[in-house]
């Protein structure tokens, strides 16, 4: 799998179907390759992307949470393409409000807060590393690109318990590469920041976004289709001997 081009992978994208998981969908597929839109409530927005994309889409709707559920989207996805699943995006994420005047503080952060984001971000993630797995070693390698958040290295808005669960899935990222390495199966992570725009930051005060755009060295702030651009780097022939690291894409903002 190491030289294989993009237009070679049957590539699952967690939380696909809107937001930057759509946005990630529409890259792969204009570089050829194929794609499950995966979708927990959205299937309408799922069925719209597939049908924008054509007949290298399959929609298949599953709660990463659900080990058995994983399971039978990832045999889903074989049986449709005719070949294995050999790239899992872990672009997913638990319900989450970025409101940093309604999040929880030190003195109210709660386990159950913690928990829900570990179970959905990490217990998510390994969930459909693990399905994939079999296919991946069957084929000869293949790779795992988990998405992260600047917020573990610059907590501007401290956002406890997602942050942590993301900072989980960082580790995660660096041991799974040490273990999967001698099968062909790179392991890395793309961390953003605010994007402009998402579903996230569609209520985010244009003052905001100025004032991040004026900290970065590039003086903007990072889109949705530039993080998307960076992701297709660890699908793509040039990133083969790239495993266990932290692509941080933000404009220079943190410096990684």
């Amino acid at each position: 799998m190491s030289a294989v081009p993009i237009s070679e992978h049957v590539a699952l994208v967690t939380g696909g179907a809107r937001g930057l998981g759509a946005h990630i969908v529409r890259a792969i597929a204009a570089h050829g390759g194929r794609v499950v839109i995966n979708y927990r409530r959205s299937a309408d927005a799922a069925h719209a992307l597939a049908d924008e994309i054509g007949d290298s889409a399959l929609v298949f709707g599953a709660d990463v949470t659900d080990k058995d559920a994983v399971g039978v989207m990832i045999d889903a996805a074989a049986e449709h393409f005719g070949a294995p699943v050999t790239t899992v995006v872990n672009n997913a994420l638990p319900d989450y409000s970025f409101n940093g005047d309604g999040r929880s503080h030190a003195d109210n952060l709660t386990w159950t807060e913690l928990d829900a984001q570990l179970r959905g971000i990490v217990g998510g993630a390994l969930n459909t590393i693990q399905a994939a797995l079999p296919g991946m070693r069957a084929a000869g390698g293949g790779r795992m690109i988990n998405i992260g958040t600047n917020l573990v290295q610059n907590p501007v808005v401290p956002y406890h318990d997602y942050t942590a669960a993301k900072a989980a899935l960082l580790a995660l990222t660096r041991t799974l590469s040490h273990d999967l390495g001698p099968d062909g199966i790179t392991v890395n992570m793309v961390s953003g920041g605010l994007l402009r725009t998402t579903d996230a930051s569609a209520a985010t005060p244009d003052a905001v976004f100025d004032a991040i755009a004026a900290a970065t060295p590039l003086r903007s702030v990072t889109t949705p289709a530039e993080f998307a651009d960076a992701v297709l780097f660890f699908l793509s022939p040039w990133s083969r001997a790239v495993t266990g690291q932290n692509l941080v894409v933000d404009g220079g903002l943190v410096k990684n």
